[in-house]
């Protein structure tokens, strides 16, 4: 069994991405997926599902009553498959309802059982390297069940190697991958962020419908360091996943942004994913905007008033909903928002809704129909 864990709210959309690589007895979890697979459908997981954050494999599971407990467990594991003396390694830990009460000081005395048991046997031990280690373990602790798992991504998925340049507040790579397919846009009818920053939900978009695989552009994987690591397997992999690359007809995906400066770092985020064909990009406020087309689908990520300050959040959405009603029927429009009061005010009642997470911040994604002509915009109250 293997586990894929993903952003709050995402997780319908990852089980679905993993039935789709070929994953079986998939199973959703809170903040998370289960399924199992082979070496080949790890490595799949990790390049090609979108919405995952990261694959853990489960290698250890057993019960405590006691932190002696855990650190006798987790010393008589055989490390030494997994691990040489001259590897490095990085954990981190995760707690809940258990006998210990700082993650920080599990993930200590995990690395102290481990390097005792190397210590004991080798008389040397490997050394701790958090930022880029040979292997990255993971320590979830839940009552009195702990499971130890051999994290096959390394660095977050959300990393994906192409966005060279970031805003004031870019929304992470797995949650615009996973609003996208929320909103059920087909990949043939235009979509337009009007608030594009630095370019996150246009290249996630552009590259779903190019087939272009979520890690296409990364260069390393946890797992490329294991000891059974499968070169063959994993460059079958890739090649299989590359051949579905396409460039899609008759397909415009627009981003505006009223700043210059932000604007020019999407391009070169854009210019280097390779997307330029496919994306085109404009300067313009979004009360000012001109629709690309006579009908299409907006996602867009407003700023929230936490880390860019609005100086009237209420306003803000009213001219949100304002622009909609005025330019935008024919347009199926999704905002996504932490200021729970303040989109109320964009005006119209959304036929979707989802609760989803952005970092710590709960949001709304929702979904709106906007009529033209006699189908008149439904308000709310």
């Amino acid at each position: 069994m293997m586990v894929a864990k993903t952003v709050s709210g995402l997780e319908q959309i990852l089980k679905s991405e993993l039935d789709g690589i070929g994953a079986l007895n998939t199973e959703v979890m809170n903040r998370a997926v289960s399924f199992e697979g082979d070496k080949a459908c790890m490595y799949r997981a990790n390049y090609l599902c979108g919405s995952a954050l990261r694959i853990l494999l489960p290698v250890h599971v057993f019960e405590i009553k006691s932190q002696d407990d855990f650190y006798r467990e987790i010393k008589e594991f055989p490390w030494e498959d997994h691990l040489d003396t001259d590897s490095t390694l990085a954990i981190d830990a995760v707690i809940s309802y258990t006998v210990f009460t700082n993650s920080q000081f599990v993930a200590q005395k995990t690395k102290d059982a481990i390097v005792d048991r190397f210590r004991e046997k080798t008389g040397k031990r490997p050394s701790v390297d958090l930022d880029n280690p040979t292997l990255r373990i993971n320590v979830h602790l839940f009552k009195d069940t702990c499971t130890v798992s051999l994290d096959s991504s390394g660095q977050s998925l959300h990393k994906r190697g192409y966005r060279k340049q970031t805003g004031i507040a870019p929304i992470n790579e797995v949650l615009a991958a996973g609003l996208i397919r929320l909103s059920g846009w087909d990949m043939k009818k235009p979509l337009l962020d009007p608030m594009c920053g630095s370019g996150t939900i246009l290249i996630e978009a552009a590259m779903l419908a190019s087939g272009i695989p979520s890690g296409y552009f990364r260069q390393e994987f946890g797992f490329m360091k294991w000891k059974d690591f499968d070169q063959v397997v994993w460059d079958q992999v890739k090649t299989e996943a590359r051949e579905k690359i396409h460039q899609p007809e008759n397909l415009r995906i627009v981003g505006f942004d009223k700043s210059v400066m932000i604007l020019r770092k999407a391009i070169e985020n854009v210019s280097f994913a390779g997307l330029d064909r496919l994306i085109y990009l404009k300067q313009a406020a979004f009360e000012d905007s001109v629709p690309p087309s006579a009908e299409g689908v907006i996602i867009m990520n407003p700023p929230y008033d936490e880390r860019i300050q609005l100086e009237d959040s209420v306003a803000f959405y009213q001219m949100i909903g304002n622009v909609f009603k005025r330019k935008y029927g024919g347009y199926k429009a999704w905002v996504i928002s932490s200021d729970l009061e303040a989109i109320k005010f964009i005006g119209l009642r959304p036929s979707r809704k989802f609760k989803v997470f952005n970092g710590p911040l709960e949001c709304r994604f929702l979904g709106f129909d906007l009529y033209e002509g006699k189908k008149k915009n439904k308000f709310t109250d």
